[in-house]
């Protein structure tokens, strides 16, 4: 307990950078996850302007990049990540890359959730004259915003268990501090502080996504 109140500063700077890095990523991976998941469900057989080709080249992206393990796409990412961002290691970085990992799993949520709305809601609204986009941003996505703030949730679960793994090109956070501090210098007190922290961060955003959701479908 003594070391723990020691490394009170590391400990809360090592949250701080959890949350930093899981709301960086949250918008970056949001932001392109929709985007994706809309272009999948529009241009696929029987969509809203489906397109063979687009369809085929979207459906590869997510494909090939989504089953890449999280620690391999840091390294294949990392000169991207230069690229964009400026650097190739640390918490911007880690944060970076973790939304753009994030945002193929994403796309792919939206995709199914707006595959799930009714297509008679759909055709309905084809009926009165609604164009394919119109259709898109006042049918399909509010019938599936509830589900969608779930799948949101999901993800943001997701977020923050891989901010653990961006310490390993130096992205801190609370999972690097419970390596550093914690496993690797024999300290299960500080190691488990961190843990509880991180569940307690993942039961808050559950929580909240939850309730969201649940209001959103009761409309």
């Amino acid at each position: 307990m003594d070391r723990l109140i020691e490394l009170g500063p590391e400990f809360w700077a090592a949250a701080l950078e959890t949350l930093y890095m899981t709301s960086f990523a949250l918008v970056l991976g949001g932001v392109l996850g929709l985007v994706i998941g809309i272009i999948l469900y529009v241009t696929r057989p029987g969509g809203l302007v489906q397109n063979a080709f687009v369809s085929t080249i979207a459906n590869l992206a997510v494909n090939f990049f989504r089953p890449i393990p999280f620690v391999i796409f840091m390294a294949v990412a990392q000169p991207f990540a230069r690229a964009v961002v400026g650097v190739g290691i640390g918490t911007t970085a880690g944060a970076f890359i973790i939304g753009l990992a994030a945002a193929f799993a994403i796309g792919r949520i939206v995709e199914q959730h707006l595959v799930s709305v009714s297509p008679g809601v759909i055709e309905a609204a084809r009926s009165m004259g609604a164009g394919p986009w119109r259709i898109l941003f006042t049918v399909a996505i509010p019938e599936s915003l509830g589900p969608l703030i779930l799948g949101y949730t999901f993800i943001v679960v997701a977020l923050i268990d891989m901010t653990a793994m961006a310490g390993l090109i130096g992205g801190g956070g609370l999972g690097a501090f419970a390596q550093i501090y914690g496993f690797r210098q024999f300290e299960p007190v500080v190691m488990w502080a961190a843990i509880v922290l991180i569940v307690v961060f993942v039961h808050f955003v559950q929580l909240l996504g939850t309730k969201l959701a649940r209001k959103i479908m009761r409309r």
